[in-house]
């Protein structure tokens, strides 16, 4: 089956980046001249997703308003010949079917994720975390799709990660099968020292089976006192095994200040308008 939905789960509250967040979502963070969500709905699209749920909470409405049309806009940039302008903007609103449910509760992730059971049905799809955006030459999100059409089991997206950072991600327990391809049957969210089974960590996109629901359903709350995604997939591992890819690709975390700040600077540096003109700046900066 063609997975052709999508969840990005966008609640959280961005306190990692406080006080900007206290107005603007984190999500909406202008990586150059699009905001960090309109980077994470294009990979989506990219990789052959049709329609699209963004999970999001209080405080969110400047999301669904970005993908919605703004005619007062069109009409002035149409006035004062801003053509290409003017493309830029109608394009965002025919990206996909783009949908929005407002998490009531701020539960964790895994919350976030089975709130949008009715919109996935029965139907694989994918999980595109809020707070990573990712460049990459081939989409992500497309890569693992092809692995769950390949293997038919749900596949997460992982890269390696520092031994003394795993214990703020997750870690999972590996089989290599090819190069950068793994079978794994378990997983820990933050991992204390004596847990760590690997120090390869999901790191932002997964392709999931729509039975994810059943154990998401009866999840207890875990690591942060949240229900954790990573403990319904652990137990989707254990019982029909999933894969694991490392992808290719540079990940943003754009929910902390760091992570931002260098996702800003990597897209400048690749933009066409103004990527040599930052570089020199960048440049001149450390001299």
């Amino acid at each position: 089956m063609k997975i052709t939905k999508a969840v990005i789960p966008a609640a959280g509250f961005g306190t990692r980046v406080l006080p900007a967040t206290k107005a603007i979502p984190k999500e909406m963070f202008p990586l150059v001249e699009k905001p960090a969500i309109q980077h994470i709905v294009e990979e989506a699209v990219a990789s052959g997703i049709k329609d699209i749920l963004i999970v999001t909470n209080r405080g969110k409405n400047s999301i669904e308003e970005h993908f919605d049309r703004t005619p007062e806009l069109e009409s002035h940039l149409e006035k004062h010949d801003k053509l290409k302008d003017l493309e830029e903007v109608r394009k965002i609103s025919k990206l996909a079917n783009v949908y929005f449910l407002r998490q009531k509760e701020l539960k964790g992730l895994g919350h976030a994720v089975y709130a949008a059971r009715d919109f996935v049905g029965k139907e694989p799809f994918a999980v595109l975390y809020g707070d990573d955006v990712i460049t990459s030459k081939i989409p992500v999100c497309g890569v693992l799709a092809e692995l769950y059409y390949e293997f038919g089991l749900g596949v997460v997206g992982v890269g390696q990660v520092p031994r003394d950072q795993i214990s703020k991600y997750s870690s999972v327990k590996i089989e290599k099968i090819r190069d950068r391809t793994f079978r794994c049957n378990d997983m820990i969210e933050k991992p204390k020292e004596f847990q760590v089974m690997s120090f390869y960590a999901i790191l932002g996109r997964c392709i999931l089976p729509y039975e994810i629901f059943k154990f998401l359903e009866n999840a207890k709350p875990g690591a942060g006192g949240e229900i954790q995604l990573t403990d319904a997939m652990k137990t989707l591992a254990r019982n029909q095994g999933m894969i694991a890819f490392e992808y290719e690709g540079t990940r943003h975390d754009i929910g902390s200040k760091l992570g931002f700040a260098k996702a800003f600077i990597h897209m400048a540096l690749e933009s066409r308008e103004i990527g040599k003109d930052v570089r020199d700046w960048i440049i001149n900066e450390v001299k």
